[in-house]
């Protein structure tokens, strides 16, 4: 309270910028004592490229401000002194210059430009029989239907933001470093692939990467048994191709607790676990979110 008195006193005498200087501190002070603060070292590996994942300075403000990138809400965290946009950047974005809309009560809406560096990611062609790769008409018609599903599921946006970014392997074994990879089937390019591919064995257990809420749990043509977690403001894990499931829709799981088993259930030639990480509607590179594979104990394995 004296630290209130203080400033009022300094807005009498001071002039405009020493008062809005001191008005800063003071913000930065008290959130830094009462609200979570997400130091650089929290937030995710920033990669400016498509699957990649930015974090944008917005300074200061009282309230929380609200962003949005081309109509989707982004997650914004911090405190009072200093919120940051973190965004998640889709694989089909566009290099070039990108522009993050801001909203702060009582203001006009501000636009934050930001730049998209092009990124190549891997090609593989194959060739293969057409049956292994075309979807037979009830195959398509139940794809279509798990497909507009997901979509409702990957635009959950809850608050709280999560208190930590930083998240954990789900499960031990090698990481494939094959995020973005796209493969190209008789001459037919099919979408990149959107998450990390973990190698484990059948029944190796499979953690909740970070505290969540589970928000899906189904059965998939494509990725089998799988399980959605929420872990608020639009960041959400997907586990895939899962033997046995654990939880159900609306457990609240703290981050370590397990949710299921690794399997080969779905379109796959093996057990092994698919992981992937979505922010603000967009499948991004879950290595960003996670310690160097050579501290984790765990090396990258290309093209797994």
């Amino acid at each position: 309270m004296s630290l209130l008195f203080a400033l009022a006193g300094l807005r009498r005498a001071a002039r405009p910028g020493a008062w809005k200087l001191a008005r800063g501190l003071a913000l930065w002070l008290g959130c830094s004592l009462s609200c979570g603060v997400h130091a650089l070292d929290a937030l995710p590996l920033q990669l400016a490229v498509p699957g990649g994942v930015v974090a944008l300075p917005l300074g200061p403000s009282p309230q929380q401000p609200l962003a949005s990138l081309a109509g989707v809400p982004v997650m914004v965290v911090g405190h009072a002194a200093q919120w940051t946009a973190v965004l998640g950047l889709a694989l089909s974005t566009k290099p070039g210059p990108g522009v993050l809309l801001v909203r702060r009560a009582g203001e006009a809406e501000e636009r934050v430009p930001f730049v998209i560096e092009p990124k190549r990611y891997a090609e593989q062609r194959l060739k293969v029989a057409p049956g292994k790769v075309d979807l037979s008409h009830k195959d398509l018609a139940r794809y279509q239907v798990e497909r507009d599903r997901q979509a409702k599921v990957i635009a959950t946006f809850s608050e709280p933001p999560p208190a930590v970014l930083r998240l954990r392997q789900p499960t031990p074994g090698p990481r494939s470093s094959s995020f973005g990879l796209r493969r190209i089937f008789n001459g037919q390019a099919r979408s990149p692939h959107s998450g990390m591919d973990i190698a484990a064995p059948l029944g190796a257990p499979v953690v909740a990467a970070g505290t969540g809420r589970v928000i899906d749990v189904a059965d998939y043509f494509f990725n089998g048994k799988t399980v959605w977690l929420d872990h608020g403001a639009g960041l959400l894990t997907m586990y895939c191709h899962l033997d046995t499931v654990a939880v159900k829709p609306g457990d609240v799981l703290p981050a370590g607790a397990g949710l299921g088993t690794v399997g080969a259930s779905g379109r796959v030639t093996g057990p092994h676990l698919h992981w992937s990480v979505s922010l603000n509607r967009a499948m991004v590179d879950p290595a960003l979110f996670l310690e160097p594979a050579g501290a984790a104990g765990s090396p990258a394995v290309p093209g797994q």
